[in-house]
């Protein structure tokens, strides 16, 4: 792996809502609510979120925010990162693509650069077998409630800006009560924070209140869920899947 000097360093690429954004090497790259790219007038923005800069040779993306994060992944989404408040992370990808939710919006644009340090690319083994990122297995009630979630991110016209529904919206949308929406959200959650996923939990037995903006960041980063689940939401109220989900409150439901 070799590491390109300070006078060599080619520029980024920022690109949000199909404009792209040069970023040299000599000049830190802001982005929020009053930066270099301007993302949104959403109060729930930082007006300074994000910072891409040079710095030891390398480009490096930091979160200079209090209260945000973002989540980050290479572009196949086998790798991926949680990004919190005073965080900083090499950009060694070349593309990288980072989302991120301020209030009830979700947002995400992309980075790419000419210098590739590592190589994602998933490998299938010679017998024909896949290989995974995590080894998540959502039932099909569960599945639905993430795309329920991630709708408003999945159906974009142009990707960079999507929005979250309310717990109450989601329930709706799939016909089920408030009590089985959270219930089941609760073991969503419960299930990937024992596999490592970061910003499901608030703390020892506390869930965290923006949980379903992080649960919708992971699930369309790593794609653990994507257009092509779309249909699981047609035809109106989405039928629990009784074969699948057994015991109301089972551990997997």
């Amino acid at each position: 792996m070799s590491v390109a000097t300070e006078g060599t360093a080619a520029p980024l690429t920022v690109e949000y809502c199909g404009e792209l954004y040069r970023v040299e090497p000599d000049a830190e790259f802001g982005i929020g609510r009053e930066a270099e790219l301007t993302i949104d007038d959403n109060p729930y923005l930082h007006r300074r979120f994000l910072t891409v800069s040079r710095d030891f040779g390398m480009w490096w993306l930091s979160n200079v925010g209090t209260l945000l994060t973002a989540t980050v992944t290479d572009a196949t989404g086998t790798m991926q990162a949680w990004l919190a408040p005073g965080a900083k992370l090499p950009i060694v990808f070349q593309t990288m693509h980072v989302m991120f939710s301020a209030g009830a919006t979700t947002y995400d644009f992309t980075i790419t650069s000419d210098e590739d340090y590592f190589d994602t690319t998933v490998k299938v083994d010679s017998s024909g077998g896949s290989t995974t990122v995590l080894p998540v297995t959502l039932t099909t009630s569960q599945r639905q409630l993430i795309v329920a979630l991630a709708e408003g991110v999945l159906t974009q016209a142009v990707p960079g800006r999507g929005t979250i529904p309310t717990s109450a919206e989601a329930a709706e949308r799939l016909g089920w009560s408030m009590t089985t929406f959270n219930r089941k959200l609760d073991n969503v959650c419960d299930k990937l924070d024992k596999l490592g996923v970061a910003g499901l939990r608030g703390g020892r037995g506390k869930l965290a209140t923006n949980r379903r903006a992080r649960l919708v960041e992971y699930a369309v980063t790593t794609r653990l869920v994507g257009v092509e689940d779309l249909p699981l939401l047609e035809g109106g109220a989405a039928r629990l899947d009784q074969a699948a989900d057994p015991v109301d409150g089972g551990a997997d439901d």
